[in-house]
């Protein structure tokens, strides 16, 4: 890879779970490898790659590999392609620095864009227990007390917001940050 290309991590949504959409991460690295990409790492199975890129954008990667991974495993996966500037972002404006330390409690939620102040007061309005959640840009921090799998509130997120995301928890955004500063591949 040349000295100008950058690192980019891809998110999935929707492989991998409740033992639907199976894709086994080292297919997914030969995937990404075949396509020409470098210093190719995944990390757990939900669908988290780390990888280089000379060429595109966040936005022109996250085209080529949806179209890419349908035609190789015949059903569309969202994509979140994100540099890693924009995930250094997402970690140092963290609103609930004094909840990282119980990862399982703090999730970030990668939005396809900035929702809108009606979209936000909507989502608000729904955010009737013990959660809380801010909206930095396109990124939705919630803190669920109570973890993600008990959150009422988590479920009604996609339906009332209405930006298509994926949600990672926090131990997820910090070893993925830390293998794309490692410039992917470990």
């Amino acid at each position: 890879m040349s000295a100008q290309a950058k690192i980019f991590v891809a998110l999935f949504s929707g492989i991998n779970v409740g033992g639907n959409r199976i894709v086994k991460m080292a297919e997914l690295r030969s995937f990404f490898e075949e396509l020409g990409f470098g210093d190719v790492a995944t990390y757990v199975q939900s669908g988290n790659v780390v990888f280089r890129s000379a060429k595109g954008d966040a936005a022109t990667l996250t085209k080529q590999l949806e179209a890419a991974f349908e035609r190789k495993w015949g059903f569309h996966s969202r994509i979140m392609v994100r540099d890693l500037g924009w995930f250094e972002r997402l970690v140092a404006e963290n609103p609930y620095p004094e909840i990282a330390g119980d990862p399982t409690k703090l999730h970030a939620y990668v939005l396809e864009r900035e929702p809108t102040a009606d979209e936000v007061a909507r989502l608000a309005e729904k955010c009737t227990g013990p959660e809380r959640f801010e909206i930095r840009g396109d990124v939705l921090y919630l803190h669920a007390p109570e973890g993600l799998g008990k959150s009422v509130f988590a479920n009604l997120i996609p339906r009332t917001l209405k930006v298509p995301g994926t949600a990672r928890n926090w131990r997820t955004v910090l070893a993925l940050l830390v293998l794309a500063g490692r410039g992917g591949g470990a």
